[in-house]
């Protein structure tokens, strides 16, 4: 009896044959098929496990996307909606991977094969426990702090000693700081190894909290071969760190959710390396779909990117991205989205008014660090910034008014950064 539990993915695609015969050919290569018949593929193989092509949305005709051993001048578009049965799946997330993003991008009457969207049925979630903490998780660890929590890098990322380093955390935790993380380049570097940064990072927060009372979350970066990666993340916790970071995208899924069986304390899931499969729309995975299976292996943090950031995405995407972070799946955790890449205090007005919400964890690099104050002028900064957006307040108008009040250090920085659109 075939299995009425199904994996449905939704791909855009280009193909010089009409849709519908393109569909059929990644249906079949992705379950019983190939592209010829074989003697073994059954009646009762293809009724049980062949993919069964459930919706083809023509759209126009256009240039090729991707290049392919034919060259045609227009091929035609189209969104296809493909259900796989659960069955030739289990649970596991490498063979789901490899199913729905395998080797259907390699086919060559496919001058375009992007995976925009995935639906995964109850079981599948539900045999997965998602993140350990979460935003509410994350949110105890720093002292129950509420409102937009805001982080920054360590920077220069690379090339600081043991005392600049310490420097560095020093000041960024008496700055009362929610959450500090390495660079996605700090790694084990022989200049400054992670056992040291641990043991200066550490120490350098419960000196701070003795002053300031906030408890500051250090991000240690533990991305690096996988027979180590419980060693480094021990000794983070040993050393009484609250929180790891991994690399997602270079390391993979399994060594995520490997380290979620095990891990004592918050993952902040990095996402370096992921847009060269997402930044094309003509080929790879849409973040939504890797966002949901990096959920499922088991991080409690993820990064969107930021709204007018640096990189790539629109700010429409990016909002999308939070959204989805933040929208349900199954019984699991949600996830504490995390915004990076050019934040400043002129960035949560369009933030907060394109998501509605401030479980969110903004990470300013500049926007702390270069503020003419210092640090914690920067990070009061960005607070005061959430503050005027959740309440609706022209960022001008509440610059003014802090500054009246006897703090210029959102005033000074709105002089750094503009005033931008609040």
């Amino acid at each position: 009896m075939r299995d009425q539990r199904t994996v449905r993915c939704t791909y855009y695609i280009e193909s010089a044959k009409p849709p519908a015969d393109a569909a059929a050919v990644m249906a079949g290569e992705q379950s019983s098929g190939t592209f010829v018949p074989v003697p073994g593929e059954s009646p009762r193989i293809r009724e049980r496990h062949a993919a069964h092509v459930v919706e083809v949305r023509e759209l126009e005709r256009r240039s090729p996307s991707l290049p392919s051993r034919s060259r045609p001048e227009q091929v035609r578009a189209a969104n296809v909606t493909i259900d796989i049965p659960m069955e030739n799946i289990g649970t596991d997330l490498a063979t789901l991977w490899t199913t729905i993003a395998g080797n259907l991008f390699e086919l060559g009457e496919l001058h375009a094969c992007r995976l925009n969207r995935l639906e995964l049925p109850d079981d599948f979630v539900a045999a997965h426990p998602g993140p350990a903490f979460g935003i509410k998780g994350t949110r105890r660890l720093i002292g129950d702090a509420a409102g937009a929590l805001i982080g920054t890098i360590v920077k220069p990322n690379i090339g600081l000693s043991e005392p600049e380093f310490r420097q560095v955390v020093r000041e960024l935790a008496r700055a009362s700081i929610d959450l500090v993380k390495d660079d996605e380049l700090m790694t084990d570097q022989a200049h400054l190894p992670l056992e040291r940064r641990i043991a200066v990072a550490t120490e350098e927060i419960r000196a701070a909290e003795q002053v300031t009372g906030h408890p500051t979350m250090y991000a240690f970066n533990i991305t690096g071969d996988l027979a180590g990666l419980r060693r480094r993340h021990d000794m983070v916790v040993e050393a009484g760190g609250r929180c790891v970071m991994l690399n997602v995208p270079v390391m993979g899924l399994q060594a995520l959710e490997w380290l979620r069986s095990f891990s004592e304390v918050p993952i902040h899931g990095h996402r370096a390396g992921l847009a060269a499969s997402m930044r094309a729309d003509g080929l790879g995975v849409d973040y939504g779909v890797w966002q949901q299976l990096a959920r499922l292996a088991g991080a409690d943090q993820l990064h969107v990117s930021g709204l007018r950031s640096k990189f790539y995405e629109r700010d429409e995407e990016v909002a999308g991205n939070i959204r989805g972070l933040l929208a349900p799946l199954g019984a699991t955790t949600p996830v504490l989205p995390v915004l990076s890449s050019g934040q400043n205090v002129t960035t949560p007005a369009p933030t907060f008014s394109a998501v509605a919400s401030t479980d969110l964890l903004m990470l300013a690099g500049g926007g702390v660090a270069a503020h003419p104050g210092g640090p914690a002028a920067g990070v009061r900064s960005l607070r005061d910034a959430w503050a005027a957006a959740t309440e609706g307040v022209a960022l001008a108008d509440a610059a003014e008014r802090r500054a009246r009040a006897g703090d210029d250090a959102l005033l000074r920085a709105v002089e750094k950064f503009g005033q931008g659109a609040g």
